[in-house]
């Protein structure tokens, strides 16, 4: 059962913010609601308040330009992410990432932002913009400010995040886009489940990026690297940053070997795709 709470549906921007000023903690931004509500129903989370996000038209929108590169509104779907065009062709790495969470049901409602908050360590999708050096708009009464990726996460469901604040845009650099990049994931079943492990690489201007998901308590940017690297280098230094664990989907030490295993793969894949 759900426990009791208010639904609120701000109109503008300006009454949004304001909200999550007076209500801080005691709020929880709803766009898909596919984390959210799983956890207010498992006692999780018991917000007084849910604030809707449905009536921001502009919180739906995917842009690109060259000043800025690739922005991805809070509303907007990992269907969208998959169906848009221009990110397909020149984020494909995004994309790819969006087509391995959950089902298409889920799909349909989940949020490439929504995604991000979460700060689950198993995120596919969050390990495809670590890797394509993304940064976050998070805005409060007090202002905008721009967080690169790399210093969002601080745990095991934790970011950095204060109560009053929405992440409002994922902005992915118009230097990451045309990249070569794949990504691969361990699962226990054939069907749509968490990683036990997965690896995301990118080709960008000659440097061969890496983020790993299932192996620390956060999403983990491993590093970039010349295509001349040794990869026995690169599985050296991605093995000395990890640190996963033992649990009922994988040992620690068999999602070590796997994540050796899908660095040297991605490796030799993205530097033959050029």
């Amino acid at each position: 059962m759900l426990h009791k709470f208010s639904y609120i549906a701000p109109h503008n921007r300006e009454e949004l913010l304001e909200l999550l000023a007076d209500k801080k903690s005691s709020a929880k931004i709803i766009a898909g609601g596919t984390d959210l509500l799983v956890d207010i129903r498992a006692g999780n989370q018991t917000p007084e308040y849910l604030v809707d996000l449905k009536n921001f038209e502009n919180y739906g929108e995917i842009n690109f330009s060259i000043a800025k590169g690739l922005s991805i509104g809070a509303n907007v779907t990992l269907i969208q992410l998959m169906e848009r065009g221009f990110v397909n062709s020149d984020y494909p790495l995004i994309a790819k990432a969006a087509s391995e969470i959950g089902s298409p049901q889920l799909r349909n409602r989940a949020t490439a932002v929504g995604n991000i908050c979460t700060a689950s360590p198993a995120s596919d999708l969050a390990i495809a913009f670590l890797a394509l050096d993304s940064s976050l708009e998070i805005s409060s009464v007090r202002g905008t400010r721009t967080v690169h990726m790399t210093e969002f996460f601080k745990g095991v469901k934790k970011t950095l995040l204060a109560d009053d604040e929405i992440v409002e845009n994922i902005i992915v650099p118009q230097e990451s886009s045309g990249h070569k990049g794949s990504m691969l994931k361990m699962k226990r079943i054939k069907g749509h489940d968490l990683a036990v492990v997965s690896v995301a690489c990118a080709l960008v201007d000659n440097k061969i990026k890496f983020a790993a998901g299932s192996c620390s308590p956060t999403p983990l940017f491993i590093g970039e690297f010349s295509e001349n690297e040794n990869p026995e280098a690169i599985v050296e230094k991605t093995l000395s940053l990890v640190s996963p664990i033992d649990d009922i989907r994988a040992s620690a030490e068999y999602r070590r070997f796997m994540l050796a295993e899908y660095v040297v793969r991605l490796f030799e894949e993205v530097k033959a795709s050029k």
